[in-house]
Order: C-alpha cells, then sequence, then structure tokens
C-alpha cells in the first residue's frame, strides 16, 4: 500500500515538473523577440491542441509579420484556433475579417464556410432571438454566391433547411401565443405571414386550422354590422383547409365551426 503511495506521488510531481517547465518555456517564449521561433512555436502548440497558447503568442507577432507572407497563415490559425476553443464569437469576427482581406488565399474557402458554421453553432433555440440564425443564412447564401462549386455547398444545404426550419417554428409559436391569448385579429395576421414566409413548414396544417379558429371566434365577438362579413370569411377559410386537408386530424372541429357559420349567415 506504501509502494502504491509513493508511487502516485512521483507521478504527480512527474507530471507538475512537466507542466511548469511547459509554462517557464512558454513565458520565456512571450517574453523573447524572436519572433521567427514565436512564429514556429504558435504553430507547433496549434498542432498539438494548445490554442490558447497558440492565440497568446499569435497576437504577439501579427503586426510584426504583417504585411508578409506569414501574415495570411496566421491570421488563418487565429480564426481557427478560436474555432477550436468553441469561442464562436470571435471565430466568427477572425473568419470574416481574414475572408475580406484574403479572399483569394488558399483557405478563404474554408475560412467562409466556417465563419456562417459559426453563427450556425451560435443559433438559440426557436423561442429566442435569431440574429445568429439570419447571419448564418445570409453567411451561406454569400458563400454559395463566392465558392460555386465549394465542397461544403451540400452541407450548407442541408444547415439552410434545419436553420429555416427552426424560423418556421418560430414564427408559428408566434401565432399561436395570440390564439392563446385570444388576440384573434392578430392572430389571423401573424398565421397568414407564417403561412407565406413558410409555405413548405411542418406546422401549415395546424396553422391553417388555427386560423379556421381564429376567424370563426373573431366573428363571433365582432359587432353585428361586421360578423356576417366575418363569418363569410371563416366560411372560406374552410374551404380552403379541407381542400388541402380532407383527412386532417382537425376535420371535425372543422365542420363544426362550418356549421355553425353556415346557421348564423342562412338565418339572416
Amino acid at each position: 500500500m506504501a509502494g502504491k503511495r509513493t508511487l502516485i506521488f512521483f507521478v504527480s510531481l512527474l507530471t507538475m515538473m512537466i507542466f511548469l517547465s511547459g509554462c517557464g518555456e512558454y513565458d520565456k517564449l512571450l517574453k523573447s523577440q524572436d519572433y521567427d521561433l514565436k512564429y514556429e512555436k504558435a504553430k507547433e502548440y496549434y498542432a498539438l491542441g494548445k490554442y490558447t497558447q497558440a492565440i497568446g503568442l499569435i497576437e504577439q507577432i501579427i503586426p510584426h509579420f504583417r504585411g508578409t507572407t506569414k501574415s495570411e497563415e496566421l491570421d488563418y490559425l487565429h480564426a481557427k484556433a478560436y474555432y477550436e476553443m468553441g469561442d464562436f464569437v470571435l471565430a466568427s469576427h477572425y473568419f470574416e475579417t481574414f475572408v475580406h482581406t484574403y479572399l483569394n488565399s488558399q483557405y478563404a474557402e474554408e475560412a467562409d464556410f466556417l465563419m456562417g458554421y459559426c453563427y450556425y453553432k451560435l443559433s438559440p433555440r426557436a423561442e429566442l432571438d435569431q440574429r445568429y440564425t439570419y447571419n448564418a443564412l445570409n453567411a451561406f447564401t454569400l458563400h454559395k454566391t463566392r465558392f460555386p462549386d465549394s465542397k461544403y455547398n451540400k452541407q450548407i444545404d442541408e444547415l439552410t433547411k434545419e436553420l429555416n426550419d427552426k424560423l418556421a417554428e418560430k414564427s408559428f409559436l408566434a401565432a399561436k401565443l395570440y390564439y392563446r391569448l385570444e388576440l384573434y385579429k392578430s392572430a389571423i395576421v401573424a398565421i397568414g405571414n407564417s403561412l407565406e414566409d413558410y409555405p413548405d413548414s411542418k406546422y401549415r396544417e395546424e396553422l391553417m386550422y388555427l386560423r379556421l379558429r381564429s376567424r370563426y371566434l373573431y366573428a363571433v365577438n365582432s359587432v353585428r354590422s361586421k360578423q356576417a362579413e366575418r363569418f363569410q370569411q371563416a366560411v372560406d377559410d374552410y374551404y380552403s383547409f379541407i381542400d388541402e386537408f380532407p383527412n386532417s386530424k382537425y376535420r371535425k372541429d372543422a365542420e363544426k365551426i362550418y356549421r355553425n357559420c353556415n346557421n348564423y349567415l342562412t338565418s339572416k
């Protein structure tokens, strides 16, 4: 037992010595004026996955090498190191700067795609603000313009569909919220916008049903002088709904709404 504890102690001590040795080497590099050595060590740290150290050295030497052949590679590694660390905000910024500076670079196609991919990774769930979703979609669209034969275009098509599905979900949730709050006029407008913006979304059937119910309930709660017109609009929505979804799970309730609207209209 004592021998095992001794072995653990020496392994821990050796690990600490290696760590401190590495820290000492890195501190010396930071203080060094040998920019070529820093350049080589920055690449070495990056290759080893030591991205924090690579970034520290790169940010020191980028101004020195600006305008030289090494500048392009350093700017690329700078952005890529932040990407590998999962800092997608800074990575997207540095990838964008890189593409604008080196559009003809051998790294430009990858950097341009990764800029959009960073925004994709930052895109939150549908209920939240979708600024990064729109940024990703815009970046992917621009990438396909800049690089029509890009090896990333197939992946971009898949990611674009995923992002558009998220926007469709957000639009659906917003429209449904108006309905739940019994703001039927606003619900009708929001549902119409959602159907127009995302005509092929998986929420189409439910949205069309909710618009029918919203029109009906809006008519029920309207002043008498407006009811006939609004019940007729509900009837028109019923026909549109049934024509598109004849076997809908909402059909039974839709037909009840239709009968109620017809009863009102025929009684006038």
